[in-house]
């Protein structure tokens, strides 16, 4: 009784598991299908050998990207490993990390190396048809390790580290992103030409040494992007930083400018249906609106250098071609026909062409000035710009 009892258990055991493995096994190939139609820039698709499927894993075997167009163009990225990939609501996939295989090759003089590159925290929705972010296909990070760039066995470029972040709202409506490359190293002492060798050496340039980052935010509703900082901090050269505030990006706006750029990548050699998309895609920038902007520069030491340089090749003393500059300026800017900025600029440029500390252009209207407004203000009375927008000029400033 016991042998039979026994018997039965194990049966329905194994008819459980046969029955129910169909139920829960991934469908790789549908994986792979949704990752495609989630790719925004819609230039090309990722194809596989085969694609195998162990639990929560699965390997794209033998992986390469192809360019969409008349110049196709493949770019082998190997065996892809997709780990801890969950199905979701809606047709909709999670994986908790993609690895990517090491870069490493060499094509005449150049060589190439990437390491540690991943995405992690990836969402691959299961319709793109959507009006919000569970339409898009989102990651937490995407890293990249150290990349180095020699050129005859010297290098010439390296990075240690470069990182991007995205984090969804807790009412799903809104994101964050933020990231930056640290370490940036440029060897310019390589390059050939006399003259430009001239410059770099007089601007103490030979190499470029700095950090990149940036963070933002987009409001779904609004279509409003606010980036708050982009910044290149470069050593001996100084801080730039861009910083702007847009609206009218909404996601219908963002489904059109894709469709728009497949249909350019589809026809790149009709000369006539480029103009008429690049007609289209201005047409449709025209649905968004300005909010603000500022560029600033905070010095550090390029600017002395730079008039120095100047200086000498036009045969005089750095401090004599700042002198000049200042002069020449306002002559400069009275063609422009800009009013009271004029006297503005001219005191800010002067300001900081003494003590060269930091400089900034802001522009902030008192309300957002949609953008067929600014272009028709370009074409017919350009002066008016800088007053339609709410532009300022100031130096100096703590």
């Amino acid at each position: 009784m016991t042998f039979f009892r026994t018997s039965r258990l194990l049966l329905a055991g194994a008819a459980f598991a046969t029955l129910s493995s169909p139920a829960w096994a991934l469908d790789g190939q549908d994986l792979l299908k949704k990752i495609n139609a989630a790719y925004a820039a819609g230039s090309g698709a990722i194809s596989a050998e085969s694609v195998e499927v162990n639990g929560s894993a699965v390997t794209l075997k033998g992986s390469k990207f192809t360019t969409t167009g008349p110049q196709e163009k493949s770019i082998p990225l190997g065996d892809l490993t997709l780990k801890g990939v969950s199905e979701e609501d809606g047709g909709a996939y999670f994986i908790e990390r993609i690895d990517f295989p090491a870069v490493d090759f060499t094509e005449e003089k150049t060589s190439i190396s990437v390491k540690d590159l991943y995405l992690a925290g990836v969402h691959v929705p299961g319709s793109t048809e959507g009006k919000d972010f569970k339409s898009m296909m989102l990651y937490d990070e995407a890293h990249s390790g150290a990349i180095d760039v020699s050129v005859d066995g010297k290098p010439v470029f390296t990075m240690a580290e470069a990182s991007a972040t995205m984090t969804l709202g807790e009412d799903e409506k809104s994101l964050a992103f933020e990231g930056g490359v640290s370490s940036v190293k440029a060897d310019l002492s390589t390059v050939e030409d006399a003259k430009s060798k001239e410059t770099l050496d007089a601007l103490n340039l030979n190499t470029l040494e700095g950090d990149i980052s940036f963070s933002g935010n987009w409001e779904l509703d609004t279509g409003t992007i606010d980036v708050e900082e982009y910044s290149f901090d470069f050593a001996n050269v100084g801080r730039l930083n861009l910083a702007f505030s847009l609206s009218g990006y909404t996601m219908d706006l963002v489904k059109q400018l894709q469709e728009t750029a497949r249909t350019m990548q589809g026809q790149q050699n009709n000369e006539q249906a480029q103009q008429a998309a690049g007609l289209a895609m201005l047409g449709l920038m025209q649905q968004m609106s300005f909010n603000s902007a500022e560029i600033s520069f905070e010095d550090d030491g390029i600017t002395k250098r730079g008039l120095e340089f100047a200086g000498k090749e036009q045969g005089t003393t750095g401090e004599q071609m700042a002198q000049m500059v200042k002069a020449m300026l306002p002559m400069m800017l009275a063609q422009a026909k800009l009013g009271a900025l004029q006297n503005e600029i001219s005191n800010a440029v002067n300001t900081y062409i003494d003590d060269p500390q930091n400089l900034t252009i802001s522009a902030a209207p008192e309300k957002p000035v949609p953008f067929p407004m600014i272009m028709g203000a370009g074409m017919g009375a350009p002066e008016t710009i800088p007053q339609l927008l709410g532009v300022s000029v100031s130096a100096n400033e703590e």
